[in-house]
């Protein structure tokens, strides 16, 4: 079933670089049938949105800021969201935006049987991160975008390299994965692999730690084991990890 997906931005708290790459990673998910950004339009700061809105197709929502200090955008956000749900038009959401406000809004979605994903800076509080069914960084689509240039500048230079580093966190976080799925013999499917580790970690990509994929990076650590299997038809290969011994890692260089 193609998933319908409601797309809200929070104009007031995204940056609009990089809109391009964000609906181009959002088409991965599902089909956008609703997209909305919202703002107080007559604010300059938003001046950077009007040409990317007409290029995305993306419907401005005019907020006005009717008291100093509070946040009018997100309650229009958060009311809208509400009427959509009740619509009954789409199966899922995307939230976008980096303010922990949402929280309660993405776990009322959640509560109704659709699926939230969630986009904001790596700034964004953990409450709203775990809230969504996935959230991804607007740090990789910006450095999926300095890859894609052909002469990059100094700036995207540097952005390519700002990945995080794999740390014993998450290290055992793959292993328990690994763990909970594994047959008799320590053997995992990878896909399930992955599906699981997105449940218990929302914002778990491997494009934070600079693989595109999540086998290179479980390959890169050196503490797992990987095996490609033909399908029963042997129309293509199925992808197992499980967890080395103590004794084999310690021989790896």
């Amino acid at each position: 079933m193609d998933v319908k997906l409601a797309v809200l931005i929070d104009g007031d708290n995204i940056p609009s670089a990089y809109v391009k790459e964000m609906m181009e990673e959002i088409a991965k998910y599902g089909n956008p049938t609703i997209k909305r950004i919202y703002g107080d339009w007559t604010n300059p700061r938003l001046g950077k949105w009007k040409n990317v809105l007409l290029e995305n197709a993306i419907t401005p929502i005019q907020q006005y800021g009717y008291t100093s200090g509070k946040n009018a955008t997100d309650s229009a956000m958060i009311i809208d969201a509400m009427d959509i749900l009740y619509s009954g038009d789409v199966n899922g959401f995307c939230l976008v935006s980096s303010d922990s406000d949402f929280t309660r809004l993405a776990t009322r979605l959640r509560e109704a049987g659709m699926q939230v994903f969630g986009i904001g800076e790596k700034k964004t509080p953990n409450p709203f991160i775990v809230a969504c069914d996935k959230f991804i960084y607007i740090e990789i689509l910006k450095n999926q975008a300095s890859g894609d240039s052909a002469e990059d500048t100094e700036e995207q230079k540097s952005s390519k390299s700002d990945v995080d580093k794999i740390t014993n966190k998450e290290i055992r976080l793959i292993s328990t994965t690994i763990d909970d799925l594994a047959d008799d013999d320590g053997w995992a499917f990878m896909g399930d692999v992955g599906s699981l580790l997105q449940k218990k970690q929302p914002n778990f990509d491997s494009r934070n730690y600079g693989f595109q994929k999540l086998t290179p990076l479980i390959n890169s650590v050196g503490n797992f084991e990987i095996e490609r299997r033909e399908d029963a038809k042997g129309r293509r290969k199925l992808i197992y990890v499980k967890i080395k011994e103590k004794r084999q890692r310690g021989r790896k260089k």
